[in-house]
């Protein structure tokens, strides 16, 4: 049995099959549309979420199948003390399918580990968030028509952001990507990822503090939110916080064809005003997320040929 914990589980093969797949769920819905009729997904939220929850069953009933779950561990019996692997092995009687996400790093891991169905990890702490990863990926691919020969900036709170350390972990298995990190240096990327993902693979890459330096040169643009609580003093906060907030004037600095992500929930590091600019792909993002979990519940239950 095949479960999906980190988005380095699948191999770079199984990765574009998946992806070829999600891309023709998007071209032909209807197509797609009783594939998993009397399934069952289980969403096992031990934390709030709004987008990832609502696609995983938005992709279950788009598929034809079923939706079942808990989106706080107030309203489980977490509650009362029962063990992820317990509740897993529950679940196991109830679904064919799990996501979970959990506020404990391998929390999911531990799930799967014991189950009997496949388990999606949905985000598990500061750790992995493999699913997103996937929407990241399939974005980029829709967009700029491929995942080798690109520069990407990622942009804002690059030590905690756990879809920036997936996807840079992802994209490295790709050919000529060029990141440019862009951050304070409160909020640099983790050693291990400069050591270990980034030099350990050769890639090229940059770590500026200035994103109007830099966005020119850009074909991606990968925006967090910069967190007041990260820094040590306000005034370090004040003195960078206007660094990344992306508006009109920088995006009249990039390229005509440079697309902007964002793994969303977003604060104020976007304005509103961008919203209407075509290169403004983040909603568009949220579209492919139900894609790319259709086709990933489709092939851990074994239903995508």
């Amino acid at each position: 049995m095949k479960h999906l914990l980190s988005p380095l589980d699948l191999s770079v093969e199984e990765l574009n099959n998946l992806l070829d797949l999600a891309r023709d769920i998007s071209h032909n819905p209807d197509k797609y549309s009783k594939r998993c009729e009397g399934k069952k997904l289980a969403t096992l939220f031990y934390e709030p979420s709004t987008r990832t929850r609502l696609s995983f069953e938005a992709a279950m009933l788009n598929l034809g199948g079923s939706v079942l779950g808990f989106s706080s561990a107030n309203s489980s019996s977490a509650s009362k003390g029962e063990s992820v692997a317990d509740t897993i092995r529950v679940i196991s009687c109830y679904a064919d399918i799990a996501a979970m996400r959990h506020p404990k790093e391998g929390a999911p891991m531990v799930a799967a580990s014991v189950s009997r169905i496949p388990v999606i990890n949905a985000g598990d702490g500061g750790h992995q968030h493999p699913t997103q990863t996937l929407t990241d990926l399939m974005t980029i691919r829709e967009l700029g028509g491929s995942l080798d020969n690109f520069t990407i900036g990622l942009c804002g709170d690059l030590k905690f952001g756990r879809t920036v350390h997936s996807l840079i972990s992802s994209l490295v298995r790709y050919s000529n990507i060029k990141f440019v990190l862009i951050s304070p240096k409160e909020l640099r990327i983790p050693d291990y990822i400069r050591e270990d993902v980034l030099k350990e693979n050769n890639c090229d890459f940059v770590e500026v503090e200035s994103l109007d330096d830099v966005i020119g040169d850009l074909d991606f643009l990968y925006m967090t939110r910069v967190q007041r609580e990260r820094f040590f003093s306000e005034d370090e906060y004040l003195r960078m916080k206007g660094f990344y907030v992306l508006d009109k004037a920088k995006m009249a600095k990039a390229k005509e064809n440079m697309y902007v992500l964002h793994p969303l929930p977003r604060v104020n590091e976007i304005s509103v005003e961008v919203d209407d600019d075509p290169r403004a792909a983040y909603f568009k993002q949220a579209q492919f997320g139900v894609y790319v979990r259709m086709a990933l519940i489709l092939t851990l239950l074994g239903l995508d040929k």
